[in-house]
C-alpha cells in the first residue's frame, strides 16, 4: 500500500498558515482523499478556521475530512513521563520549586516534537490518503528530525552501554550518591523518541509522498525569515514544493489608501521570485472578510491552486545542498540552462547572491556558513558548486567570487587571485 501523502504547512506566526492548511485539506478531501488535518501549535486556531469544535483525537469536519488539535501535554504524558518524573524528582531534591522543576524537564522545542509524532501515528494507521499538518510557527522543531545517522550511533552504541553501566553502578550509588539513577523506564522512554526521531526522518525525507510549504505575507521581514528556513529544510534534505505568499493586496485598491502598500508589496514578490526559485511561487489576495468557515476556506483553496491538484507534490528537487569536499564545506546550487559566463556570485553577511544574465537569487546562508568566506566556484552539469574555507573566519567584507575561480576580490583590496601579498599588506593584517 502506498503511504499517505504528507504536507506541512510551517511560516511566521500570523502569516495566515492555518488557513491555508485547512483551506488544502478541504479541497483534498473534495476530490475524494480521505484527509486529516492537525495543528501543532500551542495556540491551536483550527477549530476556528472550521467553525467547528475540535478536540485531541481526530473529529469529523466534513465528508472524508477530520480535524484535529494536538494536545502537547497529553503527547508528552504519554512519551517523556519516565524521564520527566526522574528529573523532576531530582531537581526537586535540590529544593527547586515542583511546578519549575516539571517545566525544566522539558528542553525547548520538545513539546512540538511530540507533537509532530502524530504524523507518524496517522502514517502507520492507513486511515488516511493525506496529512496535512499546521505547524508551529518556526520550522526549528525540524533539525531535531534530520540526523538519522547521528540517532542511530545513539540508539545502537551508546544507549546500551549507558544502561549496563548503571545497571551495575546502582547498588554502589545507593551507598556512596545522593543522586537517584535513571529506571529502566527512563532508557525505554529515550530510546523509543530516538527510535521515533528515525522513523520520522524517514516518513519526511521521502520526497515522493511528503513536502514542506512555506507561507509568508510580502513583507520585507517576514520573506527574510522564510528565506532561511527555507535555506535549512533543504540543507536537512526536506522537499520545500510550494511558497505561499499570502494577504497580497488586490489591483483594484492600487489608487486608494493602500496604494501605496501595494506597491511596496510588488517589490517584495519580485523579491520572493528570486529568493525561492525554482519552486513554484502559489498566491493569495487579502480577501474582503476574515477566511473562516466553509465558503471563504474555499475561496482561499481556489485561489491558491486553481487547476493544481494540492496534494500533488509541486517540485520534486532540493534547491541546494550542502556538503563537504577535499576538506571544505562546498554549497550546491542546481541552475540548469546556464552558462558559466552569465553568472556572478557575491556574499554580503549571511546573504548570498546568485546572478544568471538578467536574473539573480538571494540565498540566506545558515549560521553555520555565514560567517565564512567563499573561496572558490565552478559550474559543472547544470550545478554551481561554490567552496567555502574550512576555519571560521573572522568578519570579512562582502566579496565577489567568479565561477571556475578563486576568489576576485575581498572587500576593497581587489588583489587579484594568485599574487602574494605585500609586506605592508600582511602587516595591515596583522595589526587587524
Amino acid at each position: 500500500m502506498s503511504p499517505p501523502r504528507t504536507i506541512l504547512y510551517t511560516g511566521k506566526g500570523g502569516v495566515g498558515k492555518t488557513s491555508v492548511a485547512a483551506a488544502t485539506a478541504r479541497r483534498c478531501a473534495a476530490s475524494g482523499l480521505r484527509t486529516v488535518v492537525l495543528s501543532t501549535d500551542p495556540a491551536h486556531s483550527l477549530s476556528d478556521s472550521f467553525e467547528t469544535q475540535l478536540g485531541s483525537e481526530p473529529t469529523s469536519v466534513a465528508d472524508r475530512l477530520w480535524g484535529q488539535e494536538v494536545q502537547a501535554q497529553r503527547e508528552m504524558e504519554r512519551n517523556w513521563s519516565a524521564v520527566q518524573q526522574w528529573l523532576g524528582n531530582l531537581l526537586a531534591d535540590r529544593g527547586v520549586m515542583s511546578i519549575a522543576a516539571e517545566e525544566l524537564t522539558v528542553p525547548p522545542g520538545m513539546d512540538e516534537l511530540f507533537s509532530l509524532l502524530q504524523i507518524k501515528r496517522h502514517h502507520e494507521s492507513g486511515d488516511y490518503d493525506v496529512i496535512v499538518v499546521d505547524c508551529a510557527p518556526t520550522g526549528e522543531t525540524l533539525r531535531l528530525l534530520s540526523f538519522p545517522d547521528i540517532a542511530r550511533w545513539w540508539l545502537e552504541k551508546v544507549l546500551p552501554w549507558e544502561k549496563r553501566l548503571i545497571s551495575a553502578a546502582r547498588p554502589l550509588a545507593r551507598t556512596f550518591l545522593d543522586v537517584p539513577l535513571p529506571s529502566e523506564d527512563v532508557f525505554y522512554d529515550v530510546q523509543r523518541l530516538v527510535r521515533n526521531l528515525i522513523a520520522m526522518n524517514e516518513i519526511l525525507g521521502d520526497r515522493e509522498h511528503a513536502s514542506i510549504r512555506l507561507v509568508m505575507n510580502p513583507d520585507r521581514m517576514v520573506i527574510k525569515e522564510a528565506q532561511r528556513t527555507f535555506t535549512y529544510l533543504n540543507l536537512y534534505g526536506y522537499l520545500t514544493d510550494a511558497v505561499i505568499v499570502n494577504r497580497i493586496f488586490p489591483d483594484d485598491v492600487a489608487d486608494g489608501y493602500f496604494g501605496p502598500w501595494r506597491e511596496r508589496q510588488g517589490k517584495q514578490l519580485e523579491a520572493v521570485n528570486e529568493g525561492f526559485a525554482p519552486v513554484p511561487v502559489l498566491r493569495a489576495r487579502y480577501f474582503e472578510s476574515e477566511v473562516v468557515g466553509d465558503e471563504m476556506l474555499d475561496r482561499l483553496g481556489g485561489e491558491l491552486f486553481g487547476e493544481l491538484r494540492p496534494q500533488d507534490v509541486l517540485h520534486t528537487e532540493l534547491a541546494h545542498r550542502l556538503s563537504s569536499e577535499d576538506g571544505r564545506t562546498v554549497l550546491s546550487i542546481a541552475i540548469p540552462f546556464s552558462d558559466k559566463d552569465d553568472i556572478r556570485l557575491s556574499k554580503i553577511g549571511a546573504e548570498l547572491i546568485v546572478g544568471v544574465g538578467r536574473e539573480k537569487r538571494t540565498i540566506i546562508l545558515p549560521s553555520a556558513l555565514s560567517d565564512r568566506r567563499p573561496v572558490g566556484a565552478k559550474f559543472e552539469g547544470g550545478t554551481l558548486k561554490i567552496s567555502f574555507e574550512d576555519g571560521r573566519a573572522a568578519t570579512h567584507p562582502p566579496s565577489t567570487v567568479g565561477a571556475d575561480d578563486g576568489p576576485e576580490r575581498d572587500g576593497s583590496s581587489q588583489r587579484p587571485a594568485g599574487r602574494r601579498r605585500s609586506r605592508r599588506e600582511r602587516a595591515s593584517t596583522q595589526r587587524t
